[in-house]
């Protein structure tokens, strides 16, 4: 699964909104939706960022991995 497709179910799992996941990760509402439609990546902070309040890995949130 690409990246854009993951952090959208995690998201949606967790009940969280963009702005939410922004705002953890220091990113703006536009950005996380860039983020979804593929437009754009996070930087690795953020992907750290993500990975870790998500509690999955790196790997995992881009794809590389089907293990959490």
């Amino acid at each position: 699964m690409e990246f854009k497709k993951r952090l959208r179910e995690l998201r949606l799992e967790k009940g969280e909104s963009q702005q939410q996941i922004g705002e953890i990760v220091g990113a703006s509402k536009m950005g996380v939706s860039h983020w979804e439609s593929g437009h754009s990546e996070p930087s690795i902070e953020q992907l750290k960022l993500l990975a870790n309040h998500f509690n999955v890995t790196i790997d995992y949130l881009v794809g590389k991995s089907d293990i959490f």
